[in-house]
């Protein structure tokens, strides 16, 4: 029976150290025997030992504490808030100036309108009142404006007394603010002349010139 493990016709004899079948190199005398290079096994990182480089660290409730800011970053921290508290308060100025404008113009409006409101109701009252004035006769009946007129009765030898005007004999007198046409009895108004106004004929004679309550007497005689 033939022994594989022995060499065959014209190989050399395998030397102790050498694997099986494979032609080795003879051990000189003296020499250590050659071992194969060391390799270390992977370490794995304990709770206290720190993480290997490019593995992110694992952060743990109650236990991870943060980072202390370096100065550069506590420099930009303070830089942002001082500007964000300036711009906080530019805004709030700006918001109380037009606070205080619009406030200022409110009330200048309203003593605007106030002022305006006063003024037009002094001018309501300052103002005269317009009245029509009509020339009647004894039995109130609506004549032509001439027979009230100072120049006509004059020259007609009439005269004016009392407010009535006479002229042959016939009265004639002016009715303020009445209406009708004539040959009409006049309807409403009064005899007697108001104060402050402005007194004419629908003809456009003037009785009467008014205005803040002061009046001037006409060429007629009124009642």
């Amino acid at each position: 029976m033939t022994d594989n493990n022995l060499p065959g016709p014209g190989q050399p004899t395998p030397q102790p150290g050498s694997p099986s079948g494979q032609p080795g190199q003879p051990q000189q005398p003296g020499q250590p025997q050659q071992l194969p290079p060391y390799q270390p096994a992977p370490q794995q990182a304990g709770p206290n030992q720190p993480p290997a480089k490019g593995k992110v660290r694992q952060q743990q409730a109650g236990v991870t504490k943060p980072r202390q800011a370096t100065v550069a970053e506590q420099r930009a921290r303070a830089a942002a808030l001082k500007a964000q508290q300036e711009r906080f308060a530019a805004e709030s100025a700006a918001f109380e100036k037009k606070r205080k404008t619009r406030k200022r113009l409110l009330i200048g409006g309203g003593v605007t309108v106030g002022v305006i409101a006063l003024v037009a109701i002094w001018y309501a009252a300052a103002s005269p009142k317009n009245v029509t004035a009509q020339c009647t006769d004894s039995n109130n009946v609506i004549v032509d404006d001439d027979y009230c007129d100072e120049s006509y009765y004059r020259s007609h030898g009439g005269y004016s007394s009392g407010g009535f005007i006479y002229i042959g004999g016939t009265s004639y007198r002016y009715n303020y603010g009445g209406s009708g046409a004539v040959g009409q009895k006049v309807s409403g108004g009064s005899y007697t002349i108001p104060k402050g106004a402005n007194v004419t004929t629908k003809s456009g004679t003037s009785v009467q010139r008014g205005g803040f309550g002061i009046s001037s007497g006409s060429k007629s005689s009124g009642g």
